[in-house]
């Protein structure tokens, strides 16, 4: 299974400025800048690649332990997963940190952490991410 974005950049790297498209269309011509990625700590100027790799952090997260969670038998009624992603400037990405609120009747809170924990192993993302720290906290509302 394959799937593909395209970044279009036009000019230099401080002025110049580029947008994303994804295959499935959710990102259509979406800008994203210098400014975007290493001056408005807002993110209101664009998205950027940190952003988007925690968007498929937390997401990826979220549904590898839903399905751990439905095979223990006690399936969430919601996961709230939030991946931040740091970005150190002459460094590089140093890490993502996952926190995890779930509503998941009929589960402890050792096995959640558990399973929890074993989906941040076991994600594709978190598995693509290995170079770089990433942490859990989870907890259950």
């Amino acid at each position: 299974m394959d799937r593909h974005a395209t970044a279009v950049w036009q000019g230099t790297l401080k002025e110049g400025k580029g947008v994303i498209d994804t295959q499935s269309g959710a990102l259509k011509a979406l800008p994203y800048s210098f400014k975007g990625r290493f001056e408005d700590e807002s993110g209101k100027s664009g998205t950027n690649p940190e952003e988007l790799i925690a968007a498929a952090h937390a997401a990826c997260f979220a549904m590898q332990l839903s399905h751990f969670l439905a095979e223990n038998g006690t399936p969430a009624t919601k996961l709230d997963a939030r991946a931040v992603v740091t970005l150190v400037p002459g460094t590089g990405i140093t890490g993502s940190a996952i926190t995890l609120v779930g509503t998941v009747p009929g589960v402890d809170d050792a096995k959640f952490k558990e399973l929890a924990e074993q989906a941040k192993s076991g994600c594709p993302v978190s598995k693509a991410l290995g170079a770089i720290n990433v942490s859990l906290d989870a907890k259950l509302a």
